[in-house]
């Protein structure tokens, strides 16, 4: 990218976006604070180090990067970041002339972030190997909620009108996101005890 063209589209993310409180309502300060909880714990149990056997020590590595995750992930919803994102890939493909070609870039965009997310599953997997199955739900509730990220950062309208939808005025997003988190928070309750 030409600096010109880096500064042009600097200047238009700045215009198309401000921070601000991402989901100003009482289910996104609910999400906020499970996320705050699943830091939290995830940060308790590295610190305490529960862990036990082979792999202790990969399996509280683990924790910390959860804890990291998690802590990030909070802020992140509240500042929408994804959205920032959107919008810069948005100037960009305007600034640069590939708007008309934006949802050939965003399947390419998609297609490595499920690369990724599949790498990342099988080094976690590998990483917890030898405690993989005491860890199984927080893999699980990781690997869903950080699909959940990848699906709202990518910005396709088909699926943000999707996941915005309403089953008995619960909306898909809402269970999508949750759902993962309390897995994380499930899987370390037997930690917790031993801890």
């Amino acid at each position: 990218m030409q600096p010109s063209a880096f500064s042009q589209t600097l200047a238009c993310a700045h215009a198309g976006w401000t921070p601000s409180i991402g989901d100003p309502n009482i289910m996104g300060w609910v999400t906020v604070a499970i996320y705050a909880a699943c830091a939290l714990v995830a940060l308790h149990l590295w610190i305490r180090n529960p862990f036990q056997g082979p792999g202790a020590s990969r399996e509280r590595l683990f924790w910390g990067g959860v804890c990291v995750l998690m802590a990030f992930l909070g802020v992140n919803k509240e500042l929408d970041l994804q959205t920032l994102m959107t919008v810069i890939g948005r100037c960009d493909a305007k600034i640069n002339g590939w708007y008309n070609e934006r949802q050939a870039m965003q399947r390419g965009f998609i297609r490595a972030l499920a690369l990724g997310a599949f790498l990342f599953a099988l080094g976690t997997a590998w990483l917890l190997r030898a405690s993989l199955r005491r860890n199984i739900l927080a893999v699980l509730g990781l690997a869903s909620v950080l699909g959940f990220v990848v699906i709202r950062a990518v910005g396709f309208h088909d699926v943000d009108h999707l996941i915005s939808t309403e089953v008995m005025s619960i909306r898909v997003n809402w269970i999508l996101e949750l759902s993962g988190l309390l897995l994380i928070l499930i899987s370390t309750l037997p930690h917790l005890r031993r801890a």
